[in-house]
C-alpha cells in the first residue's frame, strides 16, 4: 500500500525544526545510541539467539562466530524449525528472547548496566546536550536505560555561565511524579526514561513488563503530545505500551500540534505497528512526515548546520564531529589497460523468480516437515515454510492433492524479496540448483553447507539415445578436465564425479551464481552419520571449505584429489570454468526453469542467465600489468 504522508530529507525537517525548535519534542529509542557503542535491539536479539542456540545444542559460544553468515544463516533456521521465540522480525521476539536468556530481573538489570557501561555520547547526543543546554529543546523522551543524554547536556552545561545554564529534570519509571511536576509547572528541560534508568531497581523489558505503561509516565508522554510535535530517531515502535498511548493522543483535538516526525534509513522499512500510527495521525489531521535519514548523527550533523548555538557549544559539538568521508583525490590520468585481469567462475543472474504460490496451512509447521511429506508422495515441488504459510514452485494439483486433505488451501500468489527474508533466499536457491540440473546431466545436492551439483554416471542397461546425448553434453566438460568426469578413484575404488559447488548472492543489486569446480567423491559413512539438510543420506565426505571428514581416518581421497588438480594451471582452469558456463547456460530462450508448467499448472521458478562468466579490470595503470616489459 501507498503511503499517504510524504517523506522528507534531513535538511527539509531541521530547516523546519530551526523555526522553533522548542515547539518539538524529541523521542529517541536503541537506534540513537547505537554510534555510542552501546547494542540496538536487533544486536541484542542477534546474540540472544546465539545463546539460546548454543544453549539448545550444547555448545560453548566460544564454538560459533556470530560474524560469520554461515552461522548465522544456521542459527537462523534453528529458530524457523521450533517455537522458542515469536517469528523473526515479530514485535514480541527481543522481549521473549531476553527473557528466555536471563529469566531473573536482576540478571537483566546486570546486562543492560554492563552493556550501556561501555557507551559515550556519540556526535547526535553532543548535538542534542547542547541544544538541552541552550534551551533549544525542552523534552526527551527515551526507551533507553543509558545516561547519555543527561551526560551530554551536563557536559554542555558546564561550558555556559552558571546562570545562562539548563540543567534537565531527569526521571524514571521509579520517579514519575518528578516528570509529573516538570509538566505541570512547565519546569523544562526534562529526559524521561520510560522503561527505566539503569540505576532504576526496575527497569522494562520483557513481555510482560512491557505489556503495560506505567501510569504516571504514560500521562507525561501523552500530555506532552498535546503539546510538542514530535521526532522520533532511532525507535522501532517494538513496545505495545507505547505505541498504545501514542495511539490515544488522537483521539484528542489537539495532538501533536507541532507536526509528527519519524526518522528512519527508508520509509519501506518501518514495522507495520508505525505504519499504521502514522496513517491514523495522517487522517487525524497531524502533520505527519518520514524522515529519511540513515543514523541520528547525520540527523544531528544537519540540525546543527541550521540551528544557532553559542560559540562555545558549537565549538564544543564540532570537536567531535566526524571527519568528512570525501576527499580530494587526483584522478588517474592514463588510461587502464582493458584486457581483463580475474576471470570469476560466477554467471550474472538477469532475473529471478518474484512470486510463489501460497498455500495457507490449518496449523503452522516447518519446511523440512513438507518437504518429507512430498517427498515421501513423489512429488518434486520446491517448498518454504513461514509460519501457516507455504510459499510454493511446483504443480498445484500434485501438491495440493498431498496437503490438501489436511486443510490446505491455494491462496493466490506471495511475494517475494530475497533481500529481505532469508527463508525467501533459501527457497530460491533451491530452485536455482533444481533448473539447472533440469535437462542436463547434472544431479542436484543440497546440503546445509552449501548446494551443489555433480556430474550423472550412466546406468547399465539405461536408454541408448540418452546416453547419446548425455556423452554429447559431457563432450566440452571432458575435454576440459583432460579425462573422464566420472568413474573409479585408483587404488581406493571410491566412485568419484565431477561437480561444482553453487553459492547465491547479490553484489551491487546485481545476482550472481558463483560455481566452485571441485572433485566429488562417495566415500563409504559410518552407520551414525547424520541426515543431510533435505533429509537425504549424506556421503561421509564433507565439502571444500575444510568440514572434517571421519574422525578415525581424515579424507582417504584427499591426495588423489590433490593429485588430480595439481597440474591445473590457469589455461586448464579457463577451460573448466568455460565448459561448465556453457553447460548450465546454454537455453533455448536463456532461461532455465525448475518444473516447465504449462498455464495454469503452478507456478514455476524461472531464471535468466547471462552466457558470460564475470571479469574484473584494473582501475588504474601500473607497471604491474604491463607484460611487455
Amino acid at each position: 500500500m501507498t503511503q499517504s504522508f510524504p517523506s522528507i530529507s534531513a535538511a527539509q525537517f531541521s530547516t523546519a525544526l530551526a523555526l522553533r525548535p522548542n515547539l518539538v519534542a524529541w523521542f529517541l529509542g536503541a537506534g540513537g545510541s547505537a554510534a555510542s557503542g552501546i547494542p540496538t535491539g536487533y544486536d541484542m536479539i542477534r546474540n540472544f539467539k546465539a545463546e539460546i542456540f548454543c544453549r539448545e545444542n550444547n555448545l560453548s559460544p566460544r564454538e560459533i562466530d556470530t560474524g560469520d553468515q554461515v552461522w548465522l544463516e544456521r542459527i537462523d533456521r534453528f529458530f524457523r524449525q521450533t517455537s522458542i521465540l515469536p517469528l523473526d522480525g515479530d514485535p514480541n521476539e527481543y522481549a521473549a528472547a531476553f527473557e528466555a536468556v536471563y529469566p531473573q530481573p536482576r540478571h537483566r538489570r546486570q546486562f543492560i548496566d554492563d552493556a550501556i557501561s561501555k557507551g559515550t555520547p556519540c556526535f547526535g547526543h553532543r548535538v542534542l546536550g547542547s541544544l538541552i543546554a541552550a534551551q533549544k529543546v525542552d523534552c526527551v523522551f527515551t526507551t533507553n536505560f543509558d545516561p547519555l543524554v543527561e551526560d551530554a547536556a551536563g557536559a554542555a552545561n558546564s561550558l555556559l555561565p552558571v546562570e545562562d545554564r539548563a540543567r534537565p529534570t531527569v526521571a524514571g519509571i521509579d520517579s514519575g511524579e518528578r516528570a509529573s511536576r516538570c509538566l505541570r509547572e512547565s519546569d523544562w528541560p526534562l529526559v524521561a526514561k520510560l522503561h527505566g534508568d539503569y540505576q532504576s531497581i526496575t527497569i522494562k523489558n520483557t513481555g510482560s513488563e512491557l505489556e503495560q505503561q506505567d501510569d504516571r509516565m504514560r500521562h507525561v508522554l501523552v500530555e506532552a503530545s498535546q503539546r510538542f510535535g514530535m521526532v522520533f530517531v532511532g525507535y522501532s515502535g517494538r513496545d505495545s505500551s507505547v505505541m498504545e498511548a501514542l495511539t490515544s493522543v488522537l483521539r484528542e483535538p489537539d495532538a501533536f500540534p507541532n507536526g509528527l516526525y519519524w526518522v528512519t534509513s527508508s520509509a519501506s522499512k518501518l514495522m507495520p505497528a508505525v505504519t499504521q500510527f502514522l496513517e491514523a495521525a495522517h487522517i487525524a489531521g497531524v502533520d505527519v512526515a518520514v524522515v529519511e535519514c540513515n543514523t541520528f548523527d547525520e540527523l544531528a550533523a544537519d540540525v546543527i548546520k541550521r540551528v544557532d548555538l553559542p560559540k562555545v557549544l558549537m565549538d564544543h559539538v564540532m570537536q567531535t564531529h566526524p571527519e568528512p568521508r570525501l576527499v580530494p583525490v587526483v584522478l588517474p590520468e592514463i588510461t587502464a589497460l582493458q584486457f581483463p585481469v580475474l576471470r570469476y567462475s560466477a554467471v550474472l543472474i538477469e532475473s529471478i523468480p518474484r512470486a510463489a504460490r501460497r498455500i495457507t496451512l490449518a496449523q503452522p509447521t516447518t519446511t523440512p516437515v513438507v518437504r518429507t511429506l512430498l517427498r515421501a508422495h513423489g512429488c518434486k515441488a520446491v517448498v518454504a515454510a513461514n509460519g501457516r504459510e507455504l510459499a510454493v514452485f511446483g504443480s498445484d494439483e500434485e501438491v495440493m492433492a498431498i496437503l490438501g486433505p489436511d486443510g490446505a488451501k491455494l491462496d493466490g500468489a506471495i511475494v517475494l524479496d530475497p533481500t529481505r527474508d532469508s527463508w525467501v533466499m533459501g527457497l530460491i536457491y533451491d530452485a536455482l540448483v533444481k533448473a539447472l540440473s533440469r535437462y542436463r546431466p547434472l544431479i542436484p545436492r543440497y546440503k546445509r553447507s552449501g548446494h551443489s551439483l555433480v556430474v550423472a554416471t550412466q546406468r547399465e542397461g539405461g536408454d541408448p539415445e540418452r546416453i547419446r546425448r548425455q556423452e554429447q553434453d559431457l563432450a566440452q566438460l571432458r575435454f576440459a578436465y583432460g579425462g573422464a568426469v566420472s568413474g573409479t578413484v585408483q587404488k581406493l575404488g571410491f566412485p568419484f564425479q565431477e561437480g561444482i559447488f553453487l553459492k547465491l548472492e547479490q553484489i551491487e543489486g546485481r545476482w550472481w551464481c558463483g560455481f566452485e569446480p571441485y572433485t566429488f567423491v562417495d566415500i563409504p559413512r559410518t552407520p551414525e552419520a547424520h541426515k543431510g539438510a533435505h533429509g537425504e543420506a549424506a556421503t561421509a565426505e564433507r565439502d571444500a571449505l575444510g568440514r572434517s571428514f571421519d574422525a578415525r581416518g581424515g579424507d582417504p581421497a584427499g591426495d588423489w584429489r590433490r593429485e588430480r588438480w595439481a597440474q591445473k594451471y590457469n589455461k586448464n582452469w579457463a577451460s573448466i570454468i568455460d565448459a561448465w558456463t556453457k553447460l548450465l547456460t546454454t537455453t533455448r530462450d536463456g532461461s532455465v526453469r525448475a518444473f516447465n508448467l504449462g498455464d495454469g499448472e503452478g507456478v514455476d521458478a524461472a531464471f535468466s542467465l547471462s552466457t558470460f562468466t564475470g571479469w574484473s579490470r584494473p582501475a588504474h595503470q601500473h607497471d604491474y600489468f604491463d607484460r611487455t616489459k
